[in-house]
């Protein structure tokens, strides 16, 4: 909610419903694992309420500090050692279930440490997903002190230990196109791309690449706005 660039962002309208709500839909078969890790800083109320409306799990924690917020949530809610943490982030409400039903496919049958599919494997940027266990959540926790990697969740990760990480690559190289929500002209875009798809949640990631690819006069609306680094 306390985004400086697009206040309020993932409970924007969108479609019949808000962002957040969006995301819970195109989730839907993962709905009983969703927790939401939201903030404790007064200004929550409005996720926490869209929460118990959906039947989706929450907890409050520090609005900085979002690593610590996460560990906190998975050990709220008894995660134990070896059990599977996925990170996704709110503001891409067009997370794709089938690549994530992938990456979890592959954390489970590998000896992988962490399983990661973003914009550097040639995926459009929104549909980043992080695969890894509490474990290594944990140690990340108890060791990271620097500002940054207590604001990312995984970006520290590999500064403790050596990691086995499969990168999943998209095969093609979609990385310009973006489907995050962090300024007014990415809520444009995919106002406009959802509206392609008549707001139907349901569709795959070869229906949205194709829409990227035929639809220059969606996908072009925010290729201005530059990605905020960590």
């Amino acid at each position: 909610m306390t985004s400086t660039r697009l206040p309020g962002k993932v409970l924007l309208p969108f479609g019949n419903q808000s962002v957040l709500e969006t995301m819970f839909l195109r989730l839907k078969d993962f709905q009983k694992n969703i927790i939401v890790a939201t903030t404790n800083d007064n200004t929550e109320a409005p996720i926490v309420d869209v929460c118990q409306k959906n039947g989706i799990q929450f907890y409050r924690g520090d609005t900085e500090n979002v690593l610590g917020r996460y560990y906190e949530a998975a050990t709220h809610f008894g995660a134990a050692k070896n059990d599977i943490v996925v990170r996704l982030t709110s503001d891409c409400p067009f997370i794709d279930p089938t690549l994530l039903d992938k990456a979890l496919s592959l954390f489970e049958n590998n000896q992988y440490d962490m399983v990661s599919l973003g914009p550097h494997s040639g995926f459009p940027r929104g549909l980043d997903t992080c695969v890894f266990n509490y474990e290594l959540l944990e140690q990340t926790h108890l060791k990271a002190t620097h500002k940054a990697d207590r604001e990312h969740v995984t970006l520290g990760m590999t500064k403790f230990q050596d990691l086995n990480v499969m990168n999943i690559s998209a095969g093609e190289d979609h990385s310009h196109y973006r489907i995050t929500l962090d300024e007014p002209d990415d809520y444009k875009m995919l106002q406009s791309l959802f509206d392609y798809f008549n707001f139907n949640t349901q569709f795959s990631y070869e229906d949205l690449i194709q829409a990227l690819t035929t639809q220059p006069e969606i996908s072009s609306i925010n290729q201005h706005v530059e990605q905020k680094t960590a």
